[in-house]
């Protein structure tokens, strides 16, 4: 659905695309884009976005996911059980995010210790980190995924928080997996779906015969391909 927390107020072609993963009907795609066009919590907590310009020597494409990841803070929310800063870490490759409830007042340790647990515990160490700090002046674009998925993530709470604006960290994880099951405009493919290959299910589990795995590995490879591929369009 559109306005489900697992959905995140998505647009209407990843509205279409979400809905279409169980159910059809005849005028489905224009009643679709008539109630997301006439959303009134889109309407009030939404922004127009442009694309970036380009950079002159854009950075290398990875060639996998958690090759290269960029990683920001968001500061000055409200106190929300103890928490008033989220950090953000995208993979430049997949698009996968990982939003963790934190304090800017965090030291390199308290960092250090944040990466171990949400990163380097699931998908080992990445080759090279893009932070604010490292990007280069005049060329947001070196860190601009990170700061569009900061957007993403404000407008997702603005969504959903209480009133009283303290309840934003029990909302994350719900913010994460919306965002990780939408399709990325760069990819054409949604997070979830390049770092898994499968889009993510919830209805009940059916057990089937293991994929051989020679099968899994070209298919896999395959994924890859189109995903970097993807990521070579303007």
């Amino acid at each position: 659905g559109h306005d489900s927390p697992l959905a995140g107020h998505p647009g209407q072609e990843k509205t279409l695309k979400c809905v279409k993963q169980d159910f059809h009907w005849s005028v489905m795609t224009q009643l679709i884009k008539d109630y997301v066009s006439y959303c009134q919590q889109c309407s009030r907590n939404k922004n127009t976005h442009h694309k970036k310009f380009g950079l002159l020597k854009p950075l290398p494409i990875p060639s996998g996911p958690c090759i290269c990841i960029s990683m920001d803070f968001i500061t000055q929310l409200p106190l929300s059980n103890s928490f008033d800063s989220i950090l953000v870490i995208v993979d430049r490759f997949s698009k996968m995010a990982v939003f963790i409830p934190t304090m800017p007042s965090i030291t390199s340790l308290d960092l250090a210790h944040l990466f171990i647990k949400n990163i380097f515990s699931k998908h080992c160490l990445p080759s090279s980190i893009i932070s604010r700090d490292l990007s280069t002046a005049y060329h947001p674009e070196t860190h601009g995924q990170t700061e569009r998925v900061n957007q993403i993530l404000e407008q997702y709470l603005q969504m959903y928080v209480s009133y009283h604006q303290d309840d934003w960290n029990t909302w994350l994880p719900m913010a994460e997996f919306a965002y990780n099951k939408s399709d990325h405009s760069s990819t054409k493919e949604s997070p979830f779906f390049t770092v898994y290959e499968r889009d993510p299910q919830f209805d009940s589990v059916h057990i089937t015969q293991d994929t051989p795995s020679g099968k899994l590995s070209k298919k896999s490879n395959q994924y890859r391909k189109m995903s970097r591929e993807n990521l070579k369009l303007p």
